[in-house]
């Protein structure tokens, strides 16, 4: 591939040999070494923090007219080696061809292209002035006032092993349209695909220093990206549990933080919902990256009315899906990421079980498949709130279903969660459905689809995360809010 240097990570520019040796990246599906990443010492992600303290300065002052023409040409640059790009990806994810094709690589490439725009969106708004009377601060005036965003500075990028594409692209390039540097520091599960976003960057002209990337198989690499203190902000997608760990440190060094944690999402499926939508909505969680996405809808909260008819209909959907190889056509349900990942996955349906849910699909390993992680979508009835497979985000292709009586249970039901990502309405009365979003805890709320809208604020409440981005709003996330006052 153009300018990079497989096995090696790249710090200042340069791409450079790492401290600790190489570990391999397994393809999910296959189990075979999809290539070598390289293990960062703790002074090397030192050194990549200190590049980009280093760069800040220059890089925020460009005028975003060129910050934005470079990333344009990134765009360009990633679509060039877009096959290239969507096979690596799909080798070391595990994802489906088309879902590497185009929810990996292609999104990707429309978030370079968004932020480019971004760039060229204007940085000042105008307060209205205010009328002030002498006194100890001074005389009488009409005093103007500006909200200007700049740039926080070194941003530590700890992206999720579920998009290497689209997940990096969606933190990198808000961050760098903004004025900002980058130290990015991938999932260990699937680490190439950001090398290879990164040589189409340093190739667009990125200069040296802007853009860093780091890995590592254990935690030293990401804690030491989180510890540095040339890094000023955090932005962090991955388990609750982790992001925990790194608000704590980024509150010691008073560090900003962007947090999109952890999910249970709640599809509320009233009485009179249309059953063929609702479906179609919550068997993504099968059908989408098994389920190893933190909006899907995996809680199911159905009207008692309708429950034995939305189960039937979810059991022939998830019986329907092809699991198998990801490069075959066919496959819709790929392998999860890794062997401890599918035995924790085996290990929640289990207890499932032993807490008394009854198990209408899936449940046991694919018996037709003798290499690679796979999980069979599952479905679990006679579910109750207390239950951990209701309460735990399982990151899976598991589905759990919980029946209420009225709308009152229905939000209450909701709402009982540690979590507050995205949750779902099914209704055929959309005032209703609108009514009952509004009174949902949670960042986001689909009515009738799980489909999102790519400019909307995304990110959650409670334990689901801190701030929002995507669209203009990623914009503002990457940046502080600086005030300049005068007097008329």
């Amino acid at each position: 591939m153009s300018g990079s240097s497989p096995g090696r990570l790249f710090i200042g520019g340069a791409w450079t040999e790492p401290d600790g040796g190489h570990y391999e990246v397994v393809d999910p599906a296959t189990e075979e070494v999809v290539g070598l990443a390289p293990e960062a010492s703790r002074a090397q992600v030192y050194e990549a923090a200190g590049a980009a303290a280093e760069a800040f300065g220059p890089w925020s002052r460009t005028r975003p007219e060129e910050r934005a023409a470079i990333l344009d040409r990134a765009a360009d640059l990633v679509q060039r080696d877009f096959l290239a790009h969507a096979e690596v990806a799909r080798a070391e994810s595990g994802a489906t061809a088309s879902t590497a094709r185009g929810m990996q690589v292609g999104v990707g490439i429309a978030r370079f292209r968004r932020y480019a725009k971004g760039a060229l969106e204007p940085v000042e708004e105008a307060v209205a002035p205010q009328i002030n009377e002498a006194g100890p601060m001074g005389r009488a005036g009409v005093f103007g006032a500006l909200a200007i965003r700049q740039p926080v500075g070194v941003i530590t990028c700890i992206t999720s092993y579920n998009n290497p594409w689209a997940n990096p692209a969606g933190k990198i390039a808000p961050a760098l349209a903004m004025g900002n540097t980058v130290v990015v520091k991938p999932a260990p599960q699937d680490p190439l695909s950001v090398y290879r976003m990164a040589a189409a960057l340093a190739e667009a002209g990125v200069p040296p220093g802007v853009v860093n990337v780091v890995t590592g198989s254990g935690a030293e690499v990401g804690e030491a990206a989180v510890d540095s203190g040339d890094v000023d902000m955090v932005s962090f997608t991955g388990s609750t549990a982790v992001g925990q760990r790194i608000a704590e440190v980024c509150g010691r060094g008073m560090k900003r933080q962007l947090m999109e944690l952890g999910g249970k999402g709640a599809a509320l499926v009233l009485d009179d919902a249309d059953l063929a939508s609702a479906v179609a909505g919550i068997g993504t969680t099968f059908s989408f990256y098994s389920g190893q996405i933190c909006t899907a809808p995996t809680r199911v909260l159905v009207h008692r009315s309708r429950q034995e008819e939305l189960i039937a209909a979810l059991t022939a959907y998830a019986n329907r899906l092809t699991v198998g190889d990801p490069r075959d056509r066919a496959t819709v349900v790929g392998p999860v990421i890794s062997a401890a990942h599918r035995d924790r996955v085996e290990a929640y349906v289990e207890l499932g079980r032993k807490e008394g849910a009854r198990v209408v699909a899936g449940g046991v390993r694919p018996g037709h498949l003798d290499r690679g992680f796979y999980v069979a979508p599952t479905l679990l009835a006679d579910c109750t709130p207390d239950m951990r497979v209701v309460r735990d985000e399982i990151f899976g292709p598991v589905v759990v279903v919980v029946p209420f009586d009225d709308d009152e249970e229905a939000v209450a039901l909701a709402n009982d969660s540690d979590y507050g990502l995205i949750d779902y309405v099914w209704s055929g009365d959309v005032a209703r459905a609108f009514r009952i979003a509004r009174r949902l805890r949670a960042g986001g709320v689909g009515v009738n689809t799980v489909g999102r809208n790519m400019e909307a604020p995304f990110g959650g409440f409670k334990k689901s995360g801190v701030g929002r981005d995507v669209g203009s709003y990623a914009l503002h996330a990457y940046s502080e809010t600086q005030a300049i006052v005068w007097p008329g």
